[in-house]
Parts: structure tokens; C-alpha cells; sequence
């Protein structure tokens, strides 16, 4: 148990992995039940994979947003809201692609592995955003390229401007709350060091202790939702 309370801190940032949607039922990529126990990922989540054959990529990425899109935001989510709205300076930086952080009302989103519901065209650079459901238009309306989804798939990049954006709010942070990460997805799971360098507060909440634990100060182990209850008294 801890003392720690949210209303205490100026400038928050909340990183939030698979754990964080868990509660509103969006299926996890690995461990038991996880989308690659079922589906190869590189025959529907890579580069080479869209190039040689994009209408079955699509066709996992429209089973995704069919599954993801009947989700709602759970009240951890809710109570990341709050805090952005009640807290001088919040900063949310997920590693999911649900959109649930902005569905619950975030605004300050920064999406480390994009979003299940942005697509883009390499060819010329044409995006959009929405949440269709399937996405039937699958080539782009400037040029007629397929559309890609807008996720960072095996083997990409990070986006650059996504890093840079949330490397400054880690440095000018003073409370670092990790939710539901694995921290075995690099290079996004070393992220929070750089809270802990510039001297942050660091909060794991998980219901299992993750390979980066010893660099936190506190653990709540226990659900999302519970566990950011305990610490949002007052929000």
C-alpha cells in the first residue's frame, strides 16, 4: 500500500500498455489467449507481408477494428481523463492502438505504436482518421496506392516526431505512473528511464512484476482500474 496520491504531483505522465485496455476487452498480442498465438504475424503485421499480399493484411486489420471498435473505455481510463483535466499537466503515452485514451476524453495522447484507426499512403502521404468498421475503401483517394494502417507493424521505426515528443514530456515529468506494460517491447520499454534520469517519481502498476520493476519505487499489483483508484483519491 501506498501514500502516494496523484493531486499531489504538477506534471504526470501516464505509460500505458496492453494491461491498461485489458479491463475493456481488448485482446493482448502475447501470452495466453494473445493475437500471435493465433495469427502469424508475418503474414499480417510487416512491411513484406503488405507488399506481396495487402488485401489479407486488411483483412486481419478489419477483424481487429471489428474486435477493438465494440470496446469501451474502462474506468482506468476514465480516471486518466480526469486527471488530465484536474492536474496542471498530464501526458499520455501508450503503447496500444485502441484509441480508447481519447475515447475516455484524453487529449494529450502520444501513440508510440500508431493507431488501428489511422491509415496512411507511402506512395504520396495522404492520412485520415476514423473508426469504419470494416474499412471498405482500401485504396487511397489521391493516387489509388492501398492504404496502409498507420501501425508501427514488425520490424518499422518508431515515428520519430511520437519519440521526440514523448522523450521531452519524460524528462520535465514528476511522476511517472507505468499501467499494464510487459516491458519486454524495446525499444518503447526503456521510455521510462528517462523519467528516473531526470529524477521522477516512478509507479508501476501491474499484477506481475515486469523486467524493468527494480527501476520503480512503488508497485501496486493489482487491476488497472483498482489500482489507479488507490492513488486518484481526491481527482
Amino acid at each position: 500500500m501506498t501514500d502516494l496520491r496523484l493531486r499531489d504531483y504538477d506534471n504526470v505522465v501516464f505509460f500505458t500498455g496492453a494491461g491498461m485496455s485489458a479491463e475493456s476487452g481488448v485482446p493482448t498480442y502475447r501470452g495466453a489467449g494473445g493475437v500471435w498465438r493465433e495469427y502469424d504475424y508475418e503474414r499480417c503485421a510487416c512491411e513484406n507481408a503488405f507488399k506481396s499480399d495487402p488485401e489479407y493484411v486488411w483483412e486481419f486489420h478489419n477483424f481487429r477494428r471489428d474486435l477493438v471498435g465494440k470496446c469501451k473505455p474502462n474506468a482506468g481510463h476514465d480516471l486518466v481523463a480526469r486527471a488530465e483535466a484536474a492536474l496542471p499537466s498530464v501526458t499520455v503515452i501508450t503503447q496500444n492502438i485502441d484509441g480508447l485514451h481519447q475515447l475516455a476524453g484524453s487529449q494529450r495522447v502520444l501513440e508510440l505504436h500508431g493507431s488501428l484507426w489511422e491509415v496512411r499512403c507511402d506512395r504520396c502521404g495522404w492520412r485520415d482518421r476514423g473508426r469504419e468498421s470494416p474499412l471498405v475503401e482500401l485504396e487511397c483517394p489521391e493516387c489509388g496506392a492501398f492504404k496502409r494502417p498507420n501501425i508501427v507493424w514488425f520490424g518499422d521505426m518508431l515515428f520519430m516526431d511520437v519519440i521526440q515528443a514523448s522523450q521531452s514530456a519524460l524528462q520535465s515529468c514528476d511522476l511517472l505512473v507505468s499501467i499494464g506494460t510487459s516491458a519486454v517491447v524495446y525499444p518503447a520499454a526503456q521510455l521510462p528511464l528517462i523519467a528516473k534520469q531526470a529524477g521522477a517519481t516512478l509507479v508501476e502498476i501491474n499484477p506481475e512484476e515486469t523486467p524493468l520493476s527494480g527501476a520503480y519505487e512503488h508497485h501496486l499489483r493489482g487491476p488497472a482500474t483498482e489500482m489507479l483508484a488507490r492513488i486518484a483519491d481526491g481527482l
